[in-house]
């Protein structure tokens, strides 16, 4: 933390402007030495000047460097930004002469990794960082946003908070009996609160779900026999012509993917080899693949053919997922109908055919229907998304379990104290209260070298 750091801030390539990054107790004096123009040490924060970039007398570029001071910066530290012309050699130049006269080259994620140990952001933010850069819809931009602006925080520290007040009411009671004028706390009392935090952690869990969807969105796979029409729906969904279409049964042999966004949620699509026996090698690795999408996928469209009676491959592929959430999509409901699905009780079945697109509006509205994705469209966007801290909340959730047990089996307080501490800490470790190291070089591996 006492180096200076510095990277490219942009995308590298050919482009009117890259920025690069510095940060730290040297970062102004080290920019300072390569800079032809005002002296930067001299300048006030949160400026910005014209100059040059120069290598001894050779001038390397004409640019612009904005000086922010700390500690009112991105990482509470002196950042320096140089704002140099794009390309790839100019850009390296620049980068190259500042590795020359005193800085590292920053790890990935450090620039916010020291944004988070030195106080400006927790972790739970820090993670919101990544989330908005790699953010794929509006929705899932906005739910980065509240990340960042430190409501999933709120949550855990308003419950950190209850918690604290609970131990420290019980503390006093074990340590100071003799007073009879302190708040005593009853196996009853206790009972109380700990419902109450025990309600907001199902809460927080319950929406994960729908936090979850905005975030990554859902996960589509499409299945069915060979030739009743995948390709051709994964091609109407998108609006382009994306998988190959033929009427030789087992044309697709491996998935084909793509995205569409319905209500500003992302599907992923998946478009898998017709699920059959066969004893051609390679399609027999293509059903094996589509099995497994079967299995991973948070929504199956499972396609029959209007034109064919059902077979015992059909009834097979409905017995596979009737564990799922499945659309039942009955395809080329423009030919003869020959398909009976009366006795099976299905819920969920659309009619469409992929010449005219007719039933494809139809069947995006019974999407929107089954992950009420117009509710999502009002949310506040205040959920958890993220797997490391919904796993700490769930941890929690079951130590409040085993407190109420407890309670319910009249345990001393001091033994459901230790419990309630425990389930404090881990609350802390999800907005970095406490940490350690290795977590936090594996969370910020994930972003990218310049933030």
């Amino acid at each position: 933390m006492n180096d200076t750091i510095c990277s490219i801030a942009t995308s590298l390539g050919v482009g009117a402007i890259s920025i690069i990054r510095v940060s730290g107790n040297d970062a102004i004096s080290i920019v300072n030495k390569i800079f032809k123009g005002k002296d930067l040490e001299k300048v006030d924060s949160h400026t910005i000047h014209y100059g040059y970039i120069v290598d001894k007398e050779e001038i390397v570029d004409e640019v612009l460097v904005s000086i922010m001071k700390s500690p009112k910066t991105y990482t509470v530290e002196d950042v320096v930004e140089i704002n140099c012309h794009g390309g790839i050699e100019t850009t390296n130049k620049v980068l190259e002469l500042l590795l020359i006269n005193g800085c590292r080259l920053a790890e990935p994620g450090e620039f916010t990794k020291r944004a988070f140990l030195n106080g400006r952001i927790d972790l739970m933010q820090a993670e919101a960082v990544s989330d908005l850069i790699t953010s794929q819809s509006d929705k899932a931009r906005r739910l980065a946003i509240n990340g960042l602006k430190g409501k999933g925080s709120s949550l855990i520290k308003e419950l950190r908070k209850d918690l604290i007040n609970i131990i420290s009411n019980i503390e006093v009671n074990i340590d100071y009996p003799e007073y009879e004028d302190i708040y005593e706390v009853t196996l009853n009392d206790l009972k109380e609160k700990i419902t109450d935090i025990k309600s907001k952690l199902n809460k927080i869990i319950k929406e994960y779900e729908d936090g979850k969807i905005i975030k990554d969105g859902i996960k589509t796979a499409i299945i069915g026999r060979p030739n009743v029409g995948k390709s051709s729906l994964l091609n109407r969904l998108l609006e382009e012509e994306k998988a190959i279409v033929t009427n030789i049964p087992g044309t697709t042999r491996d998935i084909v993917e793509g995205e569409v966004l319905i209500e500003g949620i992302k599907l992923n699509i998946i478009d898998t080899a017709g699920i059959r026996e066969t004893l051609d090698v390679v399609e027999q690795i293509g059903v094996k693949k589509s099995l497994d999408i079967l299995n991973d996928a948070d929504l199956v469209l499972l396609l029959l053919n209007n034109n064919e009676k059902l077979s015992d491959e059909d009834l097979e592929l409905i017995d596979k997922t009737k564990e799922k959430t499945t659309i039942v999509v009955v395809n080329k409901n423009d030919l003869e109908n020959k398909l009976d699905l009366s006795d099976l009780k299905l819920s969920n079945v659309v009619y469409i055919n992929t010449i005219d697109n007719e039933g494809i509006r139809s069947l995006k509205d019974k999407i929107k229907e089954i992950f009420n994705l117009e509710k999502l469209e009002k949310s506040d966007f205040n959920y958890i998304t993220n797997t490391r801290q919904i796993a700490k909340i769930k941890e929690c959730l079951n130590i409040i379990l085993e407190i109420e047990n407890g309670i319910n089996d009249e345990v001393d307080l001091d033994m459901l104290e230790i419990d309630l501490k425990s389930v404090w800490e881990i609350l802390g470790l999800i907005i970095g209260e406490s940490y350690d190291e290795e977590l936090l070089d594996q969370l910020f591996s994930k972003f990218c070298v310049g933030k």
